[in-house]
């Protein structure tokens, strides 16, 4: 594959030092090879950006984001962050904790009063932690015959609020996407405007994220990576999937760049107060806070969270000690991405990298 290199490049609006690349050469160039091996072995394609305090130490594109028109990737192509978005969901609902509009430890009901009496004791931070016991739209049998059609969220959650609950809630924790669903129905009531523009307004603006966004298959989004996944006979076109279902728990595009402008702007706290910021960032069950996981590693803080959805897979890590950040967003479905970003993580932190990627 004739792939185009792009240079590092400084980000607006982001004070980073122009000798970032002479900062640690070894570890730049590992981190190369890692991503360049991955791409030719395990077909990666997408954008990595790895800053760590005040230096950018790689922001590259690799590979196409339309490989039917040969347009390369470069850090300014638009990805689908999929699960990225749920910590954008966390900080709208503390942002309305903050203004009185609600209080996390309150019941579900209490603001959206039509939900079954089996979720009478759901409350709002179970939702954010995953720890409902809400069983997940996507487990449904039918669910590939629904995410090509048109959704709205009161559809999707209509079709599971009449199944029991997988626990009594808080006494365990279950990945669901309802669940954030279910949160961006409470940031449309309370605020009185769509998910989208609350986001947009109240954290994506704040934080200087010009090229992020709520994704819709009808509005051109320019520079938008297509997704692809990667099989037998080589690339081919992901399945389709109507952007309305993702919602709250997955629905927003973004680049390398705007979310390393998020990082900065959450942790220097632009968007929350530090009780909030603490909040969101303590783990309740399984390591998991509010739309992040949060685990120790030695002395450090790291506060995490992957993506995946039909063509793309994406992550973004943050090293409290080192104010060290590791963005990579991909348009093949995989698990290389997850790979890849801990391998980045690893080097860039000091820590050992046990092996490299072999063929696949």
């Amino acid at each position: 594959m004739n792939v185009m290199r792009t240079a590092l490049n400084l980000l607006a609006g982001i004070s980073l030092s122009i000798h970032a690349a002479a900062a640690a050469p070894n570890d730049i160039e590992r981190m190369q090879r890692d991503i360049e091996l991955r791409e030719a072995n395990q077909h990666f394609m997408g954008t990595v950006l790895v800053a760590k305090g005040d230096r950018l130490l790689i922001n590259q594109g690799y590979g196409f984001a339309d490989l039917e028109w040969n347009t390369p990737n470069t850090p300014d192509t638009r990805f689908r962050i999929a699960s990225i978005t749920k910590q954008f969901t966390a900080a709208s609902i503390l942002i309305l904790q903050e203004r009185g509009k609600l209080k996390v430890e309150a019941a579900l009901k209490t603001y959206l009063p039509d939900t079954p009496p089996a979720w009478n004791d759901v409350t709002i931070f179970n939702l954010l932690t995953h720890t409902a016991g809400i069983p997940d739209f996507i487990n449904l049998a039918d669910f590939r015959n629904i995410q090509t059609s048109p959704q709205r969220p009161e559809q999707l959650i209509a079709k599971i609020r009449d199944k029991p609950l997988q626990f009594a809630p808080g006494s365990d924790r279950a990945y669901s996407n309802a669940g954030y669903t279910l949160l961006g129905l409470v940031v449309e009531k309370l605020a009185g405007e769509s998910y989208a523009q609350f986001v947009k307004e109240n954290l994506l603006d704040p934080a200087g994220m010009q090229d992020s966004g709520y994704d819709t298959h009808a509005a051109v989004i320019h520079r938008r990576a297509s997704g692809y996944t990667y099989g037998p006979v080589g690339f081919e076109n992901a399945p389709y999937l109507d952007m309305r279902i993702p919602f709250a728990a997955g629905g927003l595009y973004s680049t390398t760049g705007d979310l390393l402008r998020w990082e900065r702007a959450l942790f220097g706290g632009k968007i929350l107060s530090s009780a909030s910021l603490e909040q969101m960032t303590t783990p309740f069950k399984q390591n998991y806070g509010f739309g992040l996981v949060i685990r120790k590693l030695g002395d450090d803080k790291i506060i995490d969270h992957s993506g995946s959805l039909e063509g793309f897979n994406t992550r973004l890590i943050h090293g409290e000690r080192n104010n060290l950040v590791v963005v990579v967003l991909s348009n093949v479905g995989g698990p290389v991405t997850d790979q890849l970003a801990d391998d980045l993580f690893k080097i860039a932190h000091g820590d050992k990298v046990e092996s490299s990627p072999s063929a696949k």
